[in-house]
């Protein structure tokens, strides 16, 4: 039987939210790594700092727009959009009520539902619509009405399911290759990785391109980022050196070096901005 959705709720003076969680149907497992359903309300500007994650984030939004930017990208307005795997920041920001979910999506399967080259997906997020025309409003709309977060979730598996079922698979030597990369949390050489599959570093960095969207050295990077941001979340900051150690870098310098390219920050300033509620991190301190 498919277990129920984690359901978690949060109050404070400036505001409240609500987030349920739930893996997918069993049929899914490597494809959709969970869902998200969440409602937050706020009577102030909420600003978020989103750094790069080693998956493809699709978000279903049932209200007001989330206003979001990068670096170098100019802050727009986004309803429902896909966040591609990247080595960039964003900042997000809301006032009022922000709702919606979200899908967490391995590269490969994000290949096979939008059916376009994982390449192309060049920009901070697409709006979903470019990639699935008018079914995703229809998607969003019948997920908006239904009565339960765990029926959204039901409507979800069947939905990925028969996109997926209607499309070709992903091809299993980079499926293989994405899975090792997880599975060493990118702390395997990207030649190394080649051997193990018989073909060259050429061939798979084409296939990467395709499938994944960054070559899998890029892949790599952002996996070991994503391990160090997993455990600064669980520290204070004073194993800094340990971590850097643990997750592949030459040296502390080195990390602060990556996490300042990755992130915007250094980790210690990351690690200021944990929000206390414990969802997500501030886009600055004291914000």
């Amino acid at each position: 039987m498919q277990p129920r959705s984690t359901l978690r709720r949060h109050e404070s003076e400036s505001g409240s939210w609500e987030m349920a969680t739930r893996p997918p149907h069993p049929a899914l497992e490597g494809a959709v790594h969970r869902y998200v359903g969440y409602v937050e309300r706020s009577c102030i500007p909420v600003s978020r700092r989103e750094v790069p994650q080693d998956q493809i984030t699709v978000i279903l939004g049932f209200g007001a727009p989330l206003t979001i930017g990068g670096a170098d990208q100019p802050a727009q307005g986004r309803g429902s959009f896909v966040a591609p795997l990247n080595d960039g920041y964003a900042i997000t920001e809301f006032t009022g009520v922000s709702h919606g979910l979200q899908i967490d999506l391995s590269p490969p399967a994000a290949r096979a539902l939008f059916g376009v080259p994982m390449r192309e997906l060049d920009a901070l997020v697409v709006d979903l619509e470019d990639l699935l025309g008018a079914s995703s409003r229809r998607l969003v709309e019948q997920l908006y009405e239904a009565p339960s977060w765990d029926s959204r979730f039901d409507l979800l598996d069947r939905t990925i399911w028969r996109r997926l079922e209607q499309t070709p698979r992903a091809s299993p030597d980079v499926t293989w290759a994405w899975r090792r990369l997880r599975e060493t949390s990118g702390r395997l050489a990207i030649g190394e990785l080649a051997t193990e599959l018989g073909c060259s570093r050429r061939h798979l960095i084409s296939r990467f391109r395709d499938q994944v969207g960054p070559p899998p050295k890029t892949v790599a990077r952002i996996m070991r980022f994503r391990r160090v941001v997993r455990l600064l979340e669980r520290d204070d900051g004073t194993r800094l050196a340990e971590v850097a150690q643990d997750c592949g870098y030459y040296d502390q310098a080195h990390l602060n070096r990556d996490f300042r390219e990755l992130a915007g920050t250094t980790p210690s300033a990351y690690i200021g901005c944990l929000r206390p509620d414990g969802i997500g991190v501030r886009a600055q301190v004291g914000a």
